[in-house]
């Protein structure tokens, strides 16, 4: 009873494939299109997509272009080819703005966007386009159902490039490059006010002015001491318990004890 099952999946799956060739062969963009949409149906996406790249030209303006270009954009989704399922998805919005289905392209063409999003240490460029894609889909559709998901992308995107910005100035605290640290924290804080990395922003330029001071010479030590002094205020001023309280009141005393040189 095995054998015969086996032999009769064997023949299914030959009969399926001879039908899948004949298709990629035959000139008739309707035979296509009907295998086209039984792959898609099966869930055999790449397949699917090898027989709408030959037959999505000669289906513009046709009845059945809409299901076959939204289908075609599907498949690059499913595929994981995000690059251009955001093309198809894009094409699909401008292209049938009336079908039931535009909210849906429209949000899975931005989220394809935010699929290309690297890790936050690289180039942020398709972070802030993939932004720009979600933030027009939530101004057109503000009661879209897709509309919590979106705010959610799009704050976990927004974090990246500013966990990117404030990396970017924690490297000069790093390799104590202490006035440069101080300007691109004092950036970093001013563009991004409501960041995550607020309290951690404010302790490493907390940390370079301290560094910057107490490593001066004379002429310009009490002036860094003084800015120090203000940085510190300002950490505390954010949070009175921050979890750099300890390492923070260390080096406040030591920019007391320094100062007190410059009061006799």
């Amino acid at each position: 009873m095995k054998k015969i099952i086996s032999l009769l999946l064997l023949v299914t799956l030959f009969c399926s494939c001879n039908e899948y060739q004949k298709a990629l062969k035959t000139e008739d963009i309707a035979v296509k299109f009907e295998m086209a949409t039984k792959l898609y149906d099966a869930g055999k996406y790449s397949k699917a997509i090898r027989i709408f790249e030959q037959i999505a030209p000669a289906y513009r303006g046709k009845p059945q272009a809409e299901k076959l270009f939204y289908m075609f954009a599907q498949s690059y989704y499913k595929t994981k080819q995000y690059y251009l399922a955001g093309y198809q998805f894009e094409s699909f919005v401008s292209g049938y703005p009336k079908s039931e289905k535009i909210q849906e392209a429209a949000y899975l063409g931005a989220k394809s966007y935010s699929m290309l999003s690297p890790v936050y240490s690289l180039d942020q460029a398709d972070t802030v386009k993939a932004i720009d894609k979600l933030q027009t889909f939530i101004d057109t559709y503000p009661n879209s159902e897709y509309l919590i998901e979106a705010n959610v992308t799009v704050k976990a995107l927004s974090e990246k490039i500013e966990k990117k910005v404030y990396e970017n100035a924690k490297g000069y605290n790093t390799i104590s490059d202490f006035k440069s640290a101080i300007v691109a924290f004092d950036n970093f804080i001013a563009d991004y006010p409501g960041t995550t990395f607020k309290e951690d922003a404010l302790f490493y330029k907390y940390d370079s002015a301290y560094q910057l001071a107490i490593n001066s010479v004379p002429a310009k030590m009490q002036e860094r001491l003084n800015v120090a002094v203000v940085a510190h205020s300002n950490l505390i001023k954010f949070d009175a318990n921050t979890k750099y309280k300890k390492k923070a009141d260390e080096m406040f005393a030591r920019i007391e004890k320094d100062l007190q040189k410059f009061t006799k």
